[in-house]
């Protein structure tokens, strides 16, 4: 009795590029089936970057979702594997380059040490000072406006409120010292 010859032939090398360069991937079944036959390598591949189990199979996970949602971007005919590296590799250069810059603080250190001024002192100065500019008579809250907000001189704002240039002077100084003592400041401290 002679065995037959090679009952498990195991394909070698030279063939495996006309798996990877499938002609029409066309449904999802060839599609998933064409991807995880790539698996093993693709893990393979990102422990020798990562160097770390957990990672690798974060990145495979990370490859292989991209290559789902981007299914329609790989040109049938082409080589997929080579498609699937290149995705793995710029998802692991991305996440390099977004770790670096990250600060490793499990401890709290860092964040301990970050302050931050607090706007509430501002909020409330900002909240009186409408107020106290809604309590001013109209044409006093529109020439102080007019001269401190908007930065226009007396005279362009005499010209546009259509009065006489010491009227919105006067205008001016008035809001002005309203503001001050509505807000309690000091006359002449603005």
């Amino acid at each position: 009795m002679t065995l037959p010859s090679a009952p498990f032939e195991v394909p070698d090398a030279a063939s495996e590029p006309e798996r990877d360069a499938p002609a029409g991937i066309v449904d999802r079944h060839c599609w998933r089936e064409a991807v995880t036959r790539k698996i093993p390598s693709l893990r393979a591949f990102a422990w020798s970057l990562s160097r770390n189990s957990a990672d690798a199979d974060d990145l495979v996970q990370e490859t292989l979702t991209k290559a789902w949602t981007y299914r329609d971007r790989f040109e049938a005919g082409t080589n997929l594997r080579a498609w699937l590296f290149t995705i793995l590799r710029n998802s692991w250069y991305s996440s390099v380059a977004k770790r670096s810059r990250e600060i490793a603080d499990e401890e709290g250190r860092h964040a301990a040490r970050l302050t931050a001024e607090g706007s509430q002192e501002w909020t409330v100065e900002l909240h009186a000072l409408k107020v106290a500019l809604d309590d001013l008579p109209p044409e006093h809250r529109e020439a102080i406006v007019m001269v401190g907000a908007a930065g226009l001189s007396y005279e362009e704002a005499a010209e546009i409120a259509g009065c006489a240039l010491g009227t919105i002077k006067s205008r001016v100084n008035r809001a002005r010292n309203r503001l001050a003592e509505a807000m309690d400041m000091p006359r002449g401290a603005y």
